[in-house]
């Protein structure tokens, strides 16, 4: 590589030589150094060729192998708040429990089993529903008592229905009943009079003009 470098070092300044002293023509000059730095190029390139190979597993992994752990821990020294245990059998399938402290400060299990089919957690300790207390319980009973009632009261709501009782009237409503249905009956009759003597001036109208058109 050290020698190629000089070689090409040499040819570059002996170009420059002729270049300087115009034995060649400008033409000639530019065609020879153009021909030198196409021969020297080759020896400056270099081309990194990587190969990959394609290669198939024939070696299978080992059978798993049996194996059991446990530990304990927690947040302060000297204090365990969680544990936790696994044993696998080699053949796929593991068992173990872990135990931990809940915010209301029960510890809680939680025993599992794992193999081919799933994971199956069991739970040690259920959730209970909360007691109620006295007050809490006599409360709910006047409740439903009640709920009862209304109820019952809803079902026969039509059952006995009693009529409404209109009110009575006073002296004085009496009275002022009595002289409104009496102006009344006199209005009435003196629109009964004039429609009368209306439709009788007009039947006489048309028959005084039946006579007059004869004439």
């Amino acid at each position: 590589m050290v020698k190629s470098t000089v070689s090409s070092q040499i040819v570059l300044a002996l170009a420059a030589v002729l270049l300087g002293s115009g034995t060649c023509s400008n033409a000639a000059s530019r065609r020879d150094v153009a021909h030198l730095r196409s021969r020297q190029a080759p020896a400056q390139r270099q081309v990194l060729l990587v190969q990959e190979d394609e290669y198939e597993v024939t070696t299978l992994p080992p059978p798993p192998k049996p194996y059991a752990f446990t530990y304990s821990a927690g947040r302060a020294p000297g204090h365990v708040d969680r544990t936790h245990s696994e044993v696998s059998d080699g053949n796929g399938v593991v068992r173990g429990s872990f135990s931990y402290v809940d915010p209301r400060n029960q510890v809680r299990t939680v025993e599992y089993t794992a193999d081919k089919n799933g994971f199956y957690p069991v739970l040690s300790h259920l959730p209970q529903t909360p007691q109620q207390t006295e007050a809490v319980a006599r409360a709910e009973q006047k409740h439903y008592a009640l709920y009862a009632k209304i109820a019952e009261e809803h079902a026969n709501a039509h059952v006995g229905v009693v009529e409404p009782i209109l009110p009575k009237d006073t002296v004085a409503v009496a009275k002022a009943k009595d002289r409104h249905f009496s102006l009344y009956e006199k209005i009435a009759n003196e629109h009964a009079r004039i429609g009368a003597e209306q439709e009788a001036q007009r039947l006489a109208f048309e028959a005084s003009s039946v006579k007059y058109e004869e004439h």
